[in-house]
């Protein structure tokens, strides 16, 4: 085929696939209004295109807990490097701004939008009117926005104020700026571009990785090293731990951190530390404000054995009524195994 003839093909290729060539050709069809309307799904600011339904902040934690909290954390404060959606407030004009829903976003609209467009992740779009708004009503409850007997929706979209509504300007740069705006300069390039100097990185000269360490420093950090690993694993056989266990509760333990610290330094927050916590008496921390019906259970003699540890991680506040927790609890009998195995290694 010559190349003339290749270049009609794709031309004609190309000019079938138009809309103009699908009426002249006798190809496709319009779409139908369902077609559309399937796509049509965008929020304006204004709530123009919110569909009928409610959600109150209380089922939004419990949806969000289920749907969202593996990314986002069970409070909206991020996990690893899942994006935080709550806090932030005031911080817009520090060197390193948190940008939450609560202190950046303009929109509420978009907060809705995205969730029902984009959520839960691997998922989209799976979820319910109703659920959307309950985890908006939730995200907005997490950021101080709304009280905890808010409900969403079409009615009550326009009556949550955001707090960035006004920090955002129309860009202008391209007329502003246009003065600094220079046309590159395609001259004169080099003829090649060559590698002439290596950089080394030189951390201690004690160190094994450093190549001027002296050998004998060198074998006494070894030997130091060696001697540290088999102490680490003498006390890890001493308590009898299962290390792939306290591994993954890790994990899970991140979604207590919001309010929880263990280890060494660690401090009381919103929630106690939990040093010590697996087997000891109920409300054994002291200086901690408890909940009085949490402190009347340990007055009574019940401990953090790993029947109530399980019990109040599945449901919080079904085994212990007003308690000040609002974490919904965990849903897989292998993430409570793992985190008490977690908390059980800070003794």
């Amino acid at each position: 085929m010559s190349k003339y003839l290749k270049l009609t093909v794709a031309a004609l290729a190309l000019a079938a696939a138009s809309p103009a060539a699908a009426e002249k050709f006798g190809l496709g069809r319009a779409a139908t209004d369902a077609e559309v309307a399937a796509w049509d799904i965008d929020i304006h600011p204004d709530g123009t295109g919110l569909p009928e339904g409610s959600g109150d902040v209380w089922t939004g934690e419990e949806v969000f807990a289920e749907q969202c909290g593996v990314c986002h954390g069970d409070f909206a404060e991020g996990v690893g490097n899942w994006p935080k959606l709550a806090g932030g407030k005031g911080t817009l004009d520090h060197k390193d701004p948190l940008k939450t829903v609560g202190s950046y976003w303009p929109y509420l609209s978009t907060t809705w939008d995205y969730v029902n467009r984009s959520m839960p992740f691997g998922a989209a779009q799976t979820l319910t009117a109703d659920e959307v708004y309950a985890i908006v009503a939730y995200i907005l409850f997490s950021n101080d926005l709304v009280d905890d007997d808010f409900v969403l929706s079409k009615e009550t979209f326009l009556d949550v104020e955001m707090p960035n509504a006004n920090g955002f300007i129309i860009d202008d740069r391209r007329t502003s700026e246009a003065h600094f705006v220079r046309e590159p300069c395609m001259t004169d390039c080099k003829d090649s571009v060559e590698i002439t100097k290596n950089v080394v990185f030189k951390g201690d000269p004690n160190s094994p990785d450093d190549p001027d360490a002296e050998p004998a420093a060198v074998e006494a950090v070894v030997e130091e090293a060696a001697a540290e690993e088999a102490a680490a694993e003498a006390v890890v056989e001493e308590a009898a731990l299962d290390m792939e266990l306290v591994a993954e509760g890790e994990k899970v333990f991140k979604k207590c951190k919001a309010c929880h610290q263990v280890g060494e330094g660690a401090k009381n927050k919103t929630g106690p530390i939990l040093n010590g916590v697996v087997g000891a008496q109920f409300g054994h921390i002291e200086g901690f404000k408890y909940s009085k019906t949490l402190v009347e259970m340990g007055e009574s003699g019940m401990v953090w054995d790993d029947a109530n540890m399980a019990a109040f991680l599945t449901k919080p506040k079904d085994f212990i009524k007003k308690t000040k927790m609002s974490f919904a609890g965990l849903k897989k009998e292998e993430d409570i195994r793992a985190v008490t195995e977690y908390l059980r290694s800070f003794p």
